[in-house]
């Protein structure tokens, strides 16, 4: 009997995206994604939780799976990866916002020194009525909507989708990164590690990880309880 093939894995699974994301030595690929998203350099960052594969068992495979890290500055981000349209995106980002703000704050802290929080969500779906993939939330006044009240919270929304119904300008690092996060397209993501070496090495950590037993076996486990 030939042995069956296994079903290739990509960033889209929530295992296989913190496991890669958090790796020791791999903070150059969060960097470089993380660069063309807040357009902003990033100098150093530092990972908050290095995935346990251990600590993952079977009966945590439906919760949330996030990662967390601090950047050079002081900023904090939570990136989430949702494939499944629970139809609760909003609300859902505004809880998990107001814990990692609670988080940075102890009894006593002062106010000023509050760190700044973003939410990064990047979904399989559609969530709001606008044609742009890419979205961030302001916080501005009502009647003087050039004015942003709160800096130190924003959202973000990538929703893979849209992207591809674009032809997305693949000179652009942020495309690069969520042509090969979504792996939909191959000859964008070829387009992609072509234009941009760090996705080539980032191609190469791909394919050892997804070769490691251990992330497979519960990056299987994921996918079969969400049924994908």
């Amino acid at each position: 009997m030939a042995k069956q093939t296994p079903k290739p894995l990509n960033l889209k699974n929530d295992i296989v995206f913190k496991t890669f994301f958090s790796r020791k030595g791999n903070e150059e690929f969060l960097i470089d994604f993380l660069s063309a998203l807040l357009k902003i350099e990033i100098k150093h960052i530092s990972i908050r939780e290095e995935v346990n594969l251990e600590q993952l068992s079977i009966e945590e495979k439906g919760g949330r799976l996030d990662l967390q890290a601090e950047l050079n500055d002081g900023i904090i981000v939570s990136i989430e990866l949702q494939i499944c349209n629970h139809h609760d995106m909003e609300n859902r980002t505004t809880f998990y916002s107001a814990k990692v703000l609670s988080k940075e704050t102890e009894r006593g802290t002062n106010y000023r020194e509050i760190k700044q929080v973003y939410m990064i969500n990047i979904l399989d779906y559609e969530l709001l009525g606008f044609e742009e993939y890419v979205s961030e939330s302001v916080i501005v006044l009502d009647k003087h909507r050039d004015y942003e009240v709160l800096k130190g919270l924003k959202w973000y929304f990538i929703e893979l989708p849209k992207f591809r119904e674009k032809h997305p300008d693949m000179n652009e690092k942020l495309n690069q990164w969520i042509a090969f996060i979504d792996d939909y397209d191959k000859g964008l993501v070829k387009m992609a590690e072509k234009k941009n070496k760090t996705l080539e090495k980032a191609r190469e950590e791909m394919n050892y990880l997804t070769g490691d037993a251990a992330v497979r076996r519960l990056a299987e486990l994921r996918e079969k309880f969400y049924g994908t």
